[in-house]
Order: C-alpha cells, then structure tokens, then sequence
C-alpha cells in the first residue's frame, strides 16, 4: 500500500485519442471492453500506468477494474468514493468480486448474474416496484366490482421498445390479452431510438385505447427494464459474452423486483426471427420465466381491430416483399429513411402516423441543414451570409420544434395548430438564443403536415388542403406587416402550386432509374440532387428573403445567376439517355457562387424553406 498512498485520482479527457486509447488498453487487460462514458476516472502509477479506474454514464458507473498487481491496495474505495462525492442515486454494473467494496459505500444488489452485478445506493427501485404495486392494487380493486375474484386474476406483462409502434406491436397485445385477465405494457425508457421516449409511450397508449374487449394498461417505464444501467449492449445490438451476462442480469430484476409488484405471472414476447441478440435474449427469458411467445403478425392475414376496416394482400401489394411477409419496427424505421411514409403507414395503426410524419419532417429538415454547397445558407462547411447562427445554432432549432410535429399533425382546429405554431417557434428561439432559424420551416411544414393527415395520400388532395387549410387559418390571424410572412402566405394560399407543377417533378426527375427492389426513392445525396434542387427553386421563387436582405432588383438577379449555374450542370450517371459531365467544374462554380453570397449578405431563406418542404412533400406522396 505504501507505493500508493501518495497517488492521485485524475479524470482522462476521453475525447482525446491517446487517453481514450489508453483507457481501453487498460480496460482490455482486465477483461473489459471500452463503453461510451462521461467521465473516466483512473488512478496510475510513477510510469503513468492505469493500475485502477472507473468510469460514469449519467447515473450508471461502469468499467471499474483494478490492476492484478494493485488489487490487495484498497484503491478502490477511495476511486468509488471520489466519482459518489456530490451526485445523487447511482448505480453501477460490475464484476460479482467489487460486491463487497460497493456495498460497504452504501450500495445494495438489485440484480445478479454469473460474472456481473446491479448496484444501486439510492431507492429508484424500491419507489419504482411501490408505484407497480399501487398500480396493480387499483387494477385488482376495479377487477374485484367487476366480480372477479383477486385469486384467479392472472396479469401478463408486455416489455416493448415500440420504436415505433406497430400493427404488429398492437397484435402482439391483442393475442396476449386472449390468455391473461389483464395485461401490462412496460415501454422501453432508455432514449437511444429514433423516437424518443415520450413519442414510444403516447404511441403505445394512444394504440392501446382502440384495442376492443380487453383489460390492458400501459406504465410507466424505468431504467431498470432493458436500459443502459441492466442491457446497454441490447440498444447497440452486439451478441457477445458481456451482452449475455447483461441480459441474464436484466431478467433477474425482472423475475425478482418487476414481476411480483405487478403480481405477473407471464410474460409475452413476439418471435424474433431476424435480430439474434434478441432472440438469445428471449430463449435466456424462457428459461427463468413462463413465457408465451407469439408468432409476428404476417400482413396478408392481418384484420385491423376496427371491423370495418380491413388489410389483405391487393390493398397492401406497395409493400416490399420483406413487409409483406412480417411486420417489424425496423422495416418501418427503414421505410422512413428511405423517405417513403406509404410503406411506413402501410405497417403502422393510424394512430402512430402522426409521429411517422414528424420523424419525416424532421428528417427534411435534416437533409436540407445537411446539404453542403448552398450559396448563401448555413450548411456542414459554412455558415453562409448568417453571423448569428451555424449549423448547431440550426441543429438546436430542429431539436427544438420536432417534439411539436406530431401535435400539429393531429391539430383538431384551426386555433390548436396556430397556437401550436406559435408554442412552437417560441420554443426555437428559446433554444437558440432567440435566433430565427426555422419560422418560415415551422409555417410551411405545419401546414403539410396537418393537409397530410386529412387527405388521402393522393397529390391533388394533398396539395388543396394546403390551400383550405392556409385560407382558414389566415382568417383572424396576426398582423401580416412582414414582408417574408407576406411571401410565405401567398404561396401557401395557392397551395404551394409551384411546387407540385415544378419543383417536385424536377426533384423526382433526379433519381436514379427503377432497380430491382427499389422504387427509385433514395434521397441521392451524393449527385448533387439537393444542390440541383435548391438552385431550381431559387431561379424560380420569389424569395422574400432576399428582398429583405438586398432589395428587389438584387433578388431577381439572383434567380437569373441559380439559372444560369443550374444551366452548366451536367446530367447524372445513371440514365443511357443522359451524358455525363463534369461533376468538378460546376461545384468549383457552386463554391464560388457561395463565397459571393455570403460576402453580399444575401440569403435565400425562403428557398431553404421550399427545400424542405419539397423533401416532405415527396416522402409523403
């Protein structure tokens, strides 16, 4: 002990390379494998080796080793004692040999597996199981009127990351509530998914509450059911050793915490005949809990709940063959990528729609912020004509109106989604220091994606609830004394005609051809297509922004510079019938139209808008 005495606790700055390689060398000596983490906490030795450390994510510590050569020194304590000092409830996944040293710093086991163990030295599990148990007496005490005796109850549990939620989530209760009296649904908590979690829990209670005949709740989740503190390796998907150990653990707070304060006596799992690691994880669940496995929910045989509305293979041949055969959220989250909602929809309830639409209106927004090479605009390698904002600045106005996307698109009247809009845009400036980055985006997407949710998916229908939607809420509005509102307004009046006659035909004009398996949707981000597609519309959009900025004179230069530029560009590799060019010269002359523009002040905000809007428009129909 006495080489040690003297040494001290230090942090490694784990985003520099040589210390996070440092770290991981460490933690491979030991058994360990590097994990994403906060902070790292090591002690070294004279030479400036780690003979001792742990690390912090959020509230979970992890990664705590100890060097073979220092394990009789008691670092330990001082190591765990320094990363406890001033943070709340903890918990830390370890090896079975640090038991003792944890719970000597006030920390007791939750859960336990052969080569790892659960921690935790505050009471979130214990107040987490109080509120389960509350909850299943109501359930039990609502039962008991009903006439069902308490005794023969039997409770089913349903853990689901529902990312998102879909017909085959909702059948997957609809089955299960054939066998139980009363069913419970537990989402997924942990944040790490495409939707985050307050979406997963309204869109499995919203989907719940039109299943028929049938007792079902749905609770709240915890970090303590398939989360990074008892399943990290579950939301990376990695089938290893260490991921085992994780699973084994997370079915024993199950078995011993979770299950008894719902008085479960069976849990419900669909087939997993794709992702191994789930797979493993529901044979593991098999072996320690009476479990009913159910067989996913085949599209060609599924009726939908509501009687009136069914599913069969001609109403749902747009499907790919993979969605045909069973549905997953992984094939949905696909089809959003892909920028393809019909597909999306086609294996979703309706009620999970509306946040199919957000995630595609974010993803627009996304496209466009991500698009390199746009004269004038804030963008990956520059920050355009704009001093007070960059692209995190944007970022941060994107984040800040997404939880927003799916109000507007269930928006019952015209008052909800203008005060929606305003919730909205106040929400960006707060995020953004009061910067403008999306106003005329919050606009023109909300109107899309409220026309969306009352057409019938068809162009036209789409395009003239722009138009009635816009007339209505124009009537009573603000004071319309801006003149890029002004500009915004007309459009949307018309129902953004220019954009369905021009610049949606020309963006689809840019895919690839048709190949097998692919329904030429592909966002094309590498050939220029956005590039092309932001020229088009500032050549042809009377873009108030400009106005606003330069003057009018100016602004309708700068249609004739888009056009000539977009008039110099060659023709795409992947049609027999186009030539190729070359691709260098025209963005040399793009780069520079960019310099220009942002030496002038001058930015086509509106035509950043319309990209976006031109992007939703075309995932959508």
């Amino acid at each position: 002990m006495e080489q040690y005495k003297n040494l001290d606790i230090a942090e490694m700055p784990l985003g520099s390379p040589y210390f996070s390689d440092k770290v991981s060398r460490f933690l491979g000596a030991n058994g360990l494998r590097m994990e994403a983490m906060d902070t790292y906490y090591a002690v070294q030795d004279s030479d400036g080796n780690i003979i001792a450390g742990a690390g912090i994510s959020k509230d979970v510590i992890k990664c705590v080793a100890v060097a073979e050569e220092a394990r009789s020194e008691g670092l330990m304590v001082p190591l765990i004692s320094r990363i406890v000092a001033g943070r709340g409830n903890l918990k830390v996944f370890t090896k079975p040999e640090y038991r003792t040293v944890f719970e000597s710093l006030g920390f007791h086991v939750l859960g336990e597996a052969p080569k790892a163990i659960l921690l935790e030295n505050g009471r979130g599990l214990q107040q987490y199981c109080d509120r389960l148990r509350a909850f299943a007496a109501s359930c039990h005490s609502e039962q008991s009127q009903k006439g069902v005796v308490e005794e023969s109850l039997t409770t089913g549990v349903i853990v689901m990351n529902a990312n998102p939620f879909t017909l085959g989530h909702k059948y997957l209760i609809e089955k299960a509530l054939e066998q139980v009296d009363h069913l419970v649904v537990i989402p997924v908590m942990e944040d790490v998914s495409l939707f985050p979690y307050k979406e997963r829990l309204e869109m499995i209670c919203r989907g719940v509450a039109t299943i028929k005949g049938g007792d079902v709740d749905v609770v709240e989740g915890s970090l303590y059911t398939i989360s990074a503190a008892t399943f990290p390796t579950y939301f990376l998907k990695d089938l290893s050793e260490a991921a085992e150990q994780q699973m084994l653990l997370d079915l024993d707070i199950f078995q011993k915490h979770i299950a008894p304060a719902l008085g479960a006596t069976v849990r419900f799992v669909g087939s997993e005949p794709y992702d191994p690691l789930t797979a493993r994880y529901n044979a593991l669940m098999k072996e320690r809990l009476e479990v009913v496995q159910i067989s996913r929910l085949k599209i060609p045989d599924q009726v939908r709940n509501d009687e009136k509305e069914t599913r069969n293979d001609e109403a749902l041949s747009f499907l790919p063959s993979e969605a045909r055969g069973e549905i997953s959220a992984s094939s949905v989250r696909k089809a959003l990528a892909e920028g393809d909602y019909r597909t999306a929809a086609g294996m979703t309830p309706e009620t999970t729609h509306p946040y199919l639409l957000a995630a595609l209106a974010e993803r627009a927004l996304r496209m466009e912020l991500d698009t390199p090479l746009k004269p004038g605009l804030v963008g990956p390698d520059s920050n355009g004509a704009h001093k007070d904002m960059d692209y995190d600045t944007m970022l941060r106005g994107i984040k800040a109106i997404r939880p927003f996307f799916p109000a507007i698109a269930r928006a019952k009247s015209p008052e909800e989604l203008r005060q929606l809009g305003i919730d909205a845009e106040n929400a960006m400036l707060q995020a953004t220091g009061g910067v403008n980055t999306h106003r005329g985006a919050i606009f023109a997407l909300g109107l899309a994606l409220a026309a969306q949710m009352q057409s019938t998916e068809n162009e036209q229908d789409v395009q003239f609830h722009l138009g009635e939607i816009a007339r209505v809420l124009m009537t009573n509005s603000l004071k319309d004394n801006d003149l890029q509102l002004r500009g915004a307004r007309v459009m949307a009046l018309d129902g953004y005609k220019q954009l369905f006659q021009d610049w949606l035909p020309y963006y689809r004009s840019l895919r690839l051809p048709v190949a097998a398996g692919n329904d030429g949707r592909e966002a094309a981000g590498n050939d220029g297509a956005l590039q092309r597609l932001l020229l088009r519309v500032m050549s042809t959009l009377d873009d108030t922004c400009i106005v606003h900025r330069a003057g009018e004179e100016r602004a309708q230069l700068v249609k004739m510079e888009a056009a000539a530029l977009l008039g110099e560009i060659p023709d795409q590799v992947g049609n027999d019938d186009r030539k190729v060019g070359d691709d260098g010269e025209w963005k040399d002359k793009l780069k520079a139209l960019c310099d220009r523009y942002a030496a002038e002040n001058i930015s086509p905000g509106g035509a950043a808008d319309m990209l976006s809007l031109t992007i939703f428009i075309d995932s959508i129909i």
